[in-house]
């Protein structure tokens, strides 16, 4: 592990240090005070409460130095005008001295599994470092890339966004040297007006690829494989000539089966999670691997040994209950990717989907939530709805011709779970689902509750 000392940071950002302080050094950023590593750099950032106010404590647990607007007394203070900016500078340099092979990850869907599954291909060669749960927008993108130790091989990076322009700022510092785009949904198109802005903005990321860098794209979605580029990409799918396909799929309760052939390779993948929408993730993560130069027997053991992170698609048994619980994030591309797990799970009980709102789909949000209540009832024997919209998706659901009673909406989390409580038996099968912001993960700890 190498350092980064005040003055060269100072320089990167074009900011102030005390002579005293010019030649102290860190390793890594943080902005929370209470987790902060020794030896790393806190950044002051101000919002509904000032960071100023929070550099004594962050000291206290060994942080280096304060990135901030202003001197504290007694403290080592890099001051700058603009600390959030300064941090990205700050990143962009770091990057700039790193042998590090950095992949860089977007899409509207599956970024963070499609993350986890590369890094885990990448490992199984290489030293690798990789973006921490999500930290993959203004602030946590940059702070991942000052934690990258410079003898790391390959660094595995996310970038997410809701408006033109955030992946050009975050592709800028973390200068991919492969680029990735799993798809374009519908997610954040509130902000984006269509599909084609969403795919403009997610082509920002080759904005800050390197000379000679490669870029891998999803070709079952036409609007990337229309994509208009300077490089030559490489295609990953299912059901198109592509240059890395997917093929012979079989599904079963917690694990999917497939072969993987081209780029010179033809071996078999079994991942220990569900669904044709983690095939897209695990063949985008095989490519990369291949690219990188990892051996096919490395790849199919690191996929099979996969465990995704946090509340995406972890499946688990508890009070007799199947339980699914995808309640990190949702859009009507993954919900509809979830209600096909729930719709080929095979089960003696009923199969539940219990959803909340998908959130920033604007002024396509009523269409989506009401078609999204219509594969409900062709996926589900019962649909628990949760939020504003939703009552949307429960009129799709009782078109499709689900009765009252097994299209339900609701307006609390505890009277959801109540009612899930009343209703559900042992043997069931039951789908948690819905964008971060609505928290059906309290739904599902209500219901599992005693």
């Amino acid at each position: 592990m190498s350092f980064m000392t005040l003055k060269e940071a100072a320089l990167a950002c074009h900011g102030t240090i005390a002579a005293e302080y010019e030649n102290l050094t860190f390793f890594g950023a943080s902005a929370d005070s209470r987790t902060i590593g020794a030896g790393q750099l806190f950044v002051a950032l101000e919002g509904a409460r000032d960071g100023h106010d929070f550099a004594p404590m962050a000291m206290a647990r060994g942080a280096a130095a304060v990135l901030g607007r202003r001197a504290l007394d007694g403290i080592p203070v890099l001051i700058c005008a603009d600390p959030l900016k300064a941090l990205g500078d700050i990143a962009r340099a770091w990057r700039q001295r790193l042998d590090t092979r950095v992949v860089g990850i977007t899409g509207s869907v599956g970024k963070t599994t499609t993350k986890e599954m590369t890094a885990a291909v990448l490992a199984a060669a290489f030293s690798v470092h990789k973006t921490a749960a999500n930290f993959n927008n203004h602030i946590g993108l940059p702070m991942t890339v000052l934690s990258i130790p410079e003898d790391c091989q390959m660094a595995v990076t996310e970038m997410g966004m809701n408006h033109f322009g955030e992946i050009s700022y975050l592709t800028g510092i973390a200068q991919p040297d492969i680029a990735v785009i799993t798809n374009i949904g519908t997610m954040h198109i509130e902000y984006l007006g269509s599909r084609e802005g969403i795919l403009k903005a997610k082509l920002e990321i080759l904005e800050g690829l390197r000379p000679g860098g490669r870029v891998i794209l999803n070709g079952d979605e036409p609007l990337l494989r229309n994509a208009k580029i300077e490089q030559t990409p490489i295609f990953f799918g299912i059901d198109t000539n592509c240059d890395l396909r997917a093929s012979e799929l079989e599904s079963s309760a917690g694990s999917t089966a497939f072969r993987v052939t081209g780029l010179g390779a033809d071996f078999r993948v079994t991942l220990p999670v569900e669904g044709r929408h983690h095939v897209y993730d695990a063949l985008a993560a095989t490519a990369v691997g291949l690219c990188a130069g990892v051996a096919p027997r490395q790849i199919t053991e690191a996929l099979a040994s996969f465990a995704n992170t946090g509340d995406r698609q972890r499946s688990f048994a508890q009070n007799g209950f199947s339980i699914i619980a995808d309640c990190y994030n949702a859009g009507p591309e993954s919900t509809a990717a979830a209600l096909s797990v729930l719709a080929g799970r095979k089960t003696g009980g009923r199969r539940i989907a219990v959803l909340g709102d998908m959130l920033e789909l604007g002024q396509t949000a009523e269409q989506a939530h009401y078609h999204t209540g219509e594969l409900a009832a062709k996926a589900a024997d019962l649909l628990f709805a949760y939020g504003e919209c939703s009552r949307f998706t429960v009129d799709g659901a009782r078109a499709a011709g689900m009765d009252a009673v097994s299209a339900r909406h609701f307006t609390e989390h505890a009277a959801m779970a109540d009612a899930l409580k009343e209703i559900a038996r042992p043997g069931d099968v039951l789908l948690f689902k819905g964008s971060h912001g609505m928290h059906m993960e309290r739904v599902l700890e209500l219901f599992l509750a005693e």
